[in-house]
């Protein structure tokens, strides 16, 4: 497959006049990921889109809220149109049973979050792990602010991360309550936690302000440091959600970790730099971390083929038991 996936990146570079640039592969996991490199030692970003995620026009719509982030003076990867003015454009290769979506990016220099954090956490540099949180956190608060006031576009469109998005018959991620791969207690167990997930989001409320467009995936694979500045790539999962689900993907790879305290009050106080919040708010934030582990069930049962995929399974499944129980015993 990736093979097939390159050679369609090479026949889309024409799009751009970039005929004959270097490819390398960044990443393919459910996207493709290419860096592009011009003979002058111009750089970029090609994704090649997996078939059946999103539709043109939400595509369309995640690139017109990056190009409104961005004419905001946030600092995330500008879109590259093509020749023709187009911000995506649909290429096929052979071997390939449809044709696959395909945008361009500006390169973004610096390294990922996680190696940044992973080399922080093993000289046990806490001061350096607050302040990449502290970023991370004023950098989200920046996404909020904008997209509080945005005015969405008209035939803008973009999943929810809702109530209905979790916990209602047909979530966004699939129902995390019916993966094949859960024992009968685990089942009972995530039917338990859903119940009790869609009687807190109720309580919680959806309003203006805690409630617009988010990122979804600011994880630490999304979050480019780059000297003193840290920059949000990859909105792929960008929709509609309450903002506190935003803070929960950041913090949940550190979820029932040592450090997670630390993490969560730099993320805090790094948001707070830039935008509100409430202790009573906050007071929320278990849940959001209990249902991000849950959601992930939902992915994977959306993905049973993928090997890498069911290689992660056995612990993220401990992960989501362990969050539901902790929750429930609240």
């Amino acid at each position: 497959m990736i093979e097939q996936i390159t050679q369609l990146a090479e026949s889309a570079l024409w799009h751009w006049s970039l005929d004959g640039a270097e490819l390398e592969l960044v990443k393919y996991r459910e996207n493709g990921v290419f860096k592009v490199t011009t003979a002058a030692g111009k750089r970029y970003a090609l994704r090649v889109h997996r078939p059946g995620y999103h539709t043109q026009a939400a595509i369309k719509s995640e690139l017109d809220w990056m190009a409104a982030l961005a004419a905001s003076g946030i600092d995330v990867p500008p879109v590259i149109p093509t020749q023709a003015g187009d911000l995506l454009v649909t290429q096929s290769a052979e071997n390939l049973a449809e044709p696959r979506m395909v945008d361009l990016f500006e390169w973004v220099d610096g390294e990922i979050l996680r190696v940044h954090l992973d080399r922080a956490i093993a000289a046990n540099d806490t001061a350096e792990i607050g302040r990449l949180f502290e970023q991370v956190g004023a950098a989200m608060a920046q996404l909020h602010n904008q997209a509080t006031v945005w005015k969405v576009p008209a035939g803008f469109v973009r999943h929810a991360w809702d109530l209905d998005g979790f916990v209602g018959e047909r979530p966004f991620w699939g129902c995390f309550w019916e993966l094949e791969l859960l024992t009968g207690e685990q089942k009972k167990l995530m039917r338990m936690i859903r119940k009790r997930i869609r009687q807190d989001l109720e309580a919680y409320g959806q309003t203006a302000d805690n409630y617009s467009l988010i990122h979804a995936d600011l994880n630490f694979d999304n979050v480019m440091v780059d000297g003193d500045k840290v920059r949000p790539i990859d909105f792929d999962d960008a929709g509609f959600g309450w903002h506190l689900f935003d803070m929960s993907v950041t913090l949940n790879h550190l979820f029932f970790d040592p450090l997670e305290s630390l993490a969560t009050e730099s993320l805090v106080a790094g948001y707070r730099c830039a935008r509100p919040i409430s202790d009573a708010e906050l007071s929320y934030l278990p849940l959001f971390m209990t249902m991000r582990s849950c959601s992930y069930l939902g992915w994977i049962r959306d993905r049973l083929e993928v090997p890498e995929i069911l290689e992660r399974a056995p612990k993220l499944i401990g992960n989501a038991c362990r969050a539901a129980e902790a929750y429930l015993a609240r």
